[in-house]
């Protein structure tokens, strides 16, 4: 588009934009199954990878091709696919480069279903797993094994918000000839980029803050040609995890103004995270924006800004927590995230609920903790509902006592 290199707001806007003979402003949609051919021998061409056009929507479709090259501007990878979902996103970047007899170290602060991907799913194929604690790195130095192919981490976790070190990590796992997969979700591709910090594969569950409106479900993998080429391009093609056309142009429309929803976001849930703290029915609050988070020299190093999600702990345990979401008049109950609307879930009985009590205690995730994902609306207005409904859940239980 120019000669300059362009900021990630105007690539937000413009990257990757294919345009019809007709020339249109916003990008085309093309809800089209298959594609017509000049001739037979363009087909066979088409089919043997000399013709690099349109073959199949399962394979790639011109709206979900602008999709993944805005992803690879965005993120500064070579080479993106688009999928289903993020669930399908994980599962296409960990399992395309496995096989039976491997072994693959992951950190156990993991969403639910990327843990059961590696404690579940991949064992069933023969491939071994290890958990290990994300911030230890003498714990990952020692589950690298001579058949270990590949680490996966989130960061920051879900939903407590701790951080791993990206870059060392990566060290790690490539002096053991590993690839490193990293979940970028929390952070967005607007604060954190794990590709200049040594990653191999980034994966976003698009449904989240890249859609960032309520309205449809996706996934993307970035990484090199070169990982493309060898391993997710087969999976992809061959399973047919494919993001729909329409999907893809909705994200498209979301990408245009994920700069302005996440900068607002992030410095509303900054504000949010200091009303909690200095609240008396809360017992911890986690953000990586505050001085007090127990990794703040890391999220410097690591983050460019903190975060649209707040961790807090209620204290008096799951009845007080539930106490106060029932109170919330403003802000939703639900278990997505990056929203427009503020969300709020109970992580111990919705997204962590597979976990054991052990496993979540491991964890962090208690009894009275709260993931709150901060939307548009004026952080006043979210402060003061937060504040009214935690004033009468810690009235409610004070007269039971």
């Amino acid at each position: 588009m120019t000669d300059r290199a362009l900021h990630p707001d105007t690539l937000l806007v413009h990257g990757g934009t294919l345009r019809s003979q007709f020339g249109e402003t916003s990008e085309a949609l093309f809800l089209t199954q298959g594609y017509v051919y000049d001739s037979a021998e363009q087909a066979e061409a088409r089919f043997t990878g000399d013709d690099p056009g349109y073959q199949y929507s399962r394979f790639s479709n011109p709206t979900v091709t602008m999709f993944e090259e805005r992803m690879c501007l965005l993120e500064g990878a070579e080479a993106a696919r688009a999928t289903a979902t993020g669930m399908a996103a994980v599962t296409a970047a960990m399992l395309c480069q496995v096989k039976a007899g491997d072994h693959v170290v992951a950190a156990k602060a993991l969403f639910g279903s990327c843990r059961y991907i590696v404690e579940n799913l991949l064992p069933r194929f023969g491939v071994e797993s290890t958990l290990v604690d994300g911030a230890d790195l003498d714990q990952w130095k020692a589950a690298m094994r001579p058949n270990t192919v590949a680490c996966l981490i989130e960061s920051p976790t879900n939903p407590t918000l701790e951080l791993v070190d990206i870059a060392a990590v990566a060290e790690i796992a490539h002096a053991a000839g590993a690839r490193l997969v990293v979940d970028n979700v929390f952070a967005t591709p607007m604060f954190q980029k794990p590709m200049q910090l040594g990653a191999d594969v980034v994966v976003y569950s698009a449904t989240k803050h890249i859609d960032g409106q309520g309205r449809c479900l996706g996934g993307v993998v970035l990484c090199s040609e070169e990982f493309l080429n060898d391993h997710l391009q087969t999976y992809i093609r061959q399973t047919g995890p494919s993001m729909s056309p329409f999907n893809a142009w909705v994200l498209l429309k979301g990408l245009e103004t994920l700069g302005l929803r996440v900068e607002r976001q992030s410095a509303s849930a900054a504000i949010i995270a200091d009303a909690l703290a200095a609240h008396p029915a809360i017992a911890k609050v986690l953000y990586p924006g505050r001085a007090d988070h127990p990794q703040a020299d890391l999220v410097k190093r690591q983050m460019t800004s903190g975060s649209t999600l707040v961790a807090f702990e209620v204290k008096g345990g799951k009845a007080a927590a539930f106490a106060v979401s029932n109170a919330l008049k403003l802000i939703r109950i639900s278990n997505n995230l990056g929203d427009a609307k503020s969300l709020i879930t109970h992580p111990a009985t919705t997204t962590h609920q597979r976990l054991t009590e052990e496993a979540r205690a491991e964890l962090g995730i208690g009894p009275g903790l709260l993931r709150l994902s901060v939307g548009l609306e004026h952080p006043d207005d979210l402060v003061a509902d937060l504040t009214a409904a935690l004033d009468a859940a810690s009235g409610a239980r004070a007269a039971a006592e």
